[in-house]
């Protein structure tokens, strides 16, 4: 199986961001404070670095579309969709929580912080379902604009 090299490592990187959030969950019911403010910092960080990387390979390359059956593409459509939404609201709601933990805003960032998390497990799971459906599954379809790719115009 010949993997696309980019796509390959940023999935890596949204795997290790829900492993390393996962571990700093475990270390603050630990009550290890210091330990899973450094986890929960370096989950950030590898999240970051999916976003550089996707970012990156969406304005120099493109976007690959789905290459599965036709029948298959609105259903493909609506989870990628579902899949972005979910990223998003993950992405600000982890700023926020971390932002509200290194303020000492523990009210907030215990608050947040549990939503956050959980949001971001299925982030992770269902990008890795959209990088299967891309390229392990199904053959990519054609690269292209990031609208195209995910409309189909």
């Amino acid at each position: 199986m010949n993997l696309p090299l980019l796509p390959t490592i940023s999935t890596l990187f949204i795997v290790l961001s829900a492993i390393l959030v996962a571990i700093g969950w475990n270390l603050i019911r630990k009550k290890k404070i210091e330990a899973h403010k450094k986890t929960m910092l370096a989950a950030a960080a590898s999240a970051i670095l999916f976003l550089i990387i996707y970012v990156s390979r969406t304005i120099l390359v493109g976007n690959t579309s789905f290459g599965g059956p036709d029948k298959l593409k609105i259903y493909y459509t609506v989870f990628l969709v579902f899949h972005i939404v979910l990223a998003t609201t993950g992405a600000v709601l982890g700023g926020v929580t971390i932002h509200a933990g290194l303020k000492n805003n523990l009210v907030r960032h215990r608050k947040l912080g549990p939503i956050a998390s959980i949001i971001w497990f299925f982030t992770a799971i269902t990008g890795v379902a959209v990088y299967l459906l891309l390229y392990v599954f199904y053959k990519g379809g054609e690269v292209t604009s990031m609208f195209k790719a995910i409309l189909g115009f």
